[in-house]
């Protein structure tokens, strides 16, 4: 018998495996999440080699073996139905968050004006000529443009030597390609949205959901209320 081809499905990519306990403790509770609301949902880990990095990431639409997948980074919970997701990826061919930091003029060294950066940790997209050339053009570009970005921390500035996201923000104007953007209740990034409203779909970040916000979510889900929105305090 053949293989059962599944419509419909989450990719992981990832490395290191096995011997980055963060990593593997984190991916666990993303797909173990999947799993909770959607016990169907067909989910596929592919290991990279252990040199890979950020840059590696445009291999998920080749890696992918569904028609309509959605990638997501290990560091996600998931934390409500994603059929919205799917639907809009497979109406528009590509669905996602605009990044935290919007504007990818951060990486200066290579892009400018008010080009959109989008956050590639959660991406819904289907298998298209369109989307085969944007996946392309994304990896070609991660291997030659200077991507490295400064930022201040508490210590004093620091440079992120490279990051996938600046060749994806390029991909996307260099092709016109127009995804349809998710609201980033999507791709929650508490450290840098402390407010938010509504019941939070995917949680991104290496640290556990907050047991308040989840308590708070699962009442938005159920609609007990209307107007509602949680604000975050990282000093609290």
């Amino acid at each position: 018998m053949g293989t059962k081809v599944h419509k419909r499905g989450v990719l992981y990519l990832v490395w290191g495996r096995g011997k980055n306990k963060k990593v593997d403790e984190n991916l666990r509770r993303s797909t173990a999440s999947v799993f909770k609301h959607h016990p169907d949902l067909h989910v596929t880990v592919k290991d990279l080699p252990d040199s890979s990095t950020l840059l590696d990431k445009p291999q998920m639409y080749a890696l992918s073996p569904y028609e309509e997948t959605l990638f997501l980074d290990a560091d996600t919970e998931v934390l409500g139905r994603l059929d919205f997701g799917f639907e809009s990826g497979a109406r528009h061919g590509l669905a996602c968050a605009i990044c935290e930091a919007g504007l990818a003029r951060r990486y200066s060294k290579s892009i400018q004006g008010d080009l959109i950066e989008y956050n590639t940790g959660v991406l819904f997209f289907r298998k298209s000529a369109q989307n085969a050339a944007l996946f392309d053009k994304w990896g070609e570009l991660a291997k030659s443009i200077d991507s490295s970005v400064r930022f201040m921390m508490p210590g004093g500035m620091q440079t992120m030597p490279y990051n996938d996201q600046a060749a994806f923000a390029k991909a996307v104007h260099e092709l016109g390609v127009n995804p349809f953007v998710l609201p980033h209740n999507w791709n929650y990034r508490y450290r840098w949205q402390p407010c938010v409203f509504g019941p939070v779909k995917i949680w991104h970040d290496w640290d556990p959901v907050m047991p308040e916000l989840r308590a708070y979510w699962e009442r938005q889900e159920r609609g007990e209320v209307t107007l509602d929105f949680a604000r975050i305090s990282l000093h609290a």
